[in-house]
This record gives structure tokens, C-alpha cells and sequence, in this order.
């Protein structure tokens, strides 16, 4: 419940792990632009995205945007989520395995982190591998993790599970 106080109050940034999906890992001829070369919400994802709105609405947790990672069980999962269309945003997309790609992704993060200063709350809509490299920590599917800066990283202040 500590989390829910947090979003409660506002001002908070929250990494969201996308929905559960119907596999493991994207087919091969994977296409960013291309939903039927991805990975998927499953059935019990879409279920769960729509309960996370619904509880971020029943728990009066106030959101100032969306930010979502370009994959289509990302922006799914903050479609059904919160009733409106994410904002696209690269960096939140599965980590590049090139170190230098992968550092420039992370500051991007970090910078949109750092930069937030809304009274309501901000959702970035991600993957497991980019909560666990920024936060440390490794949400499940629909999991959300709300952090602030701290020093270099992120410290975490709470976390909802749906």
C-alpha cells in the first residue's frame, strides 16, 4: 500500500513492465513497426493492463502522461491501461546489446526521469531487462516500480503489483 500512497500524492515516476504476453521471446523476423512480428499481450494481459487502470482510477493515482516503449505490448498495455494513446518514446524499448547504444538509451531514460517535475504522476511503460538495468530491481509482468533519482541511478520508493 506504501505505493499506492505515493501515486496517490502525485509527483512520482513509475516504470511499468508491460502485461503478460503470449511467449518468451519476439520470432525473428521481428519488425518494430509490424504487431504480428512481436510478442503480444495475451488474453490475461489485456485483463490485467485494463485492472491496472482501473485501480490507478479507484485509487484516485493522477497521471500526467505516458511514455511507452515503441513495442506493441508496451503501447498495448498503455492503451487498455489508461483509455488514451502513449507517447512513443525509443529509449524505453528493449536495451540495444551494443555497450554505447545501450548507454545512450539509459540517459535518455534517466534524463526524462530527471527532468519530471509534474504534480501528477508519470508512467513509462517498459521491459524487464530496462527496470532491472535502471532500478536493480526485476518486476513481474504488469508490475509497477515507482522511483526517484538518486545520485547516478534510481532508488526505489514502492511497488504495485496488478
Amino acid at each position: 500500500d506504501a505505493g499506492w500512497a505515493l501515486l496517490r500524492d502525485g509527483g512520482h515516476v513509475v516504470l511499468l513492465r508491460h502485461a503478460f504476453v503470449t511467449g518468451a521471446t519476439d520470432p525473428a523476423n521481428f519488425d518494430i513497426g509490424n504487431c504480428a512480428t512481436q510478442l503480444n499481450l495475451s488474453e490475461r494481459g489485456k485483463q490485467q493492463a485494463s485492472r491496472i487502470g482501473a485501480l490507478f482510477a479507484a485509487r484516485a493515482a493522477p497521471i500526467d502522461h505516458v511514455l511507452s516503449s515503441r513495442y506493441c505490448r508496451c503501447l498495448d498495455t498503455a492503451r487498455i491501461a489508461f483509455e488514451s494513446e502513449p507517447q512513443p518514446f525509443a529509449p524505453l524499448d528493449l536495451l540495444k546489446t551494443d555497450p554505447a547504444e545501450k548507454a545512450a538509451q539509459m540517459a535518455a531514460i534517466m534524463k526524462e526521469i530527471r527532468g519530471y517535475s509534474g504534480s501528477d504522476n508519470l508512467v513509462l511503460v517498459t521491459h524487464l531487462e530496462n527496470i532491472e538495468a535502471l532500478a536493480g530491481v526485476a518486476p513481474r509482468e504488469g508490475e509497477a516500480v515507482v522511483v526517484a533519482p538518486d545520485g547516478d541511478g534510481l532508488k526505489v520508493l514502492g511497488r504495485v503489483t496488478f
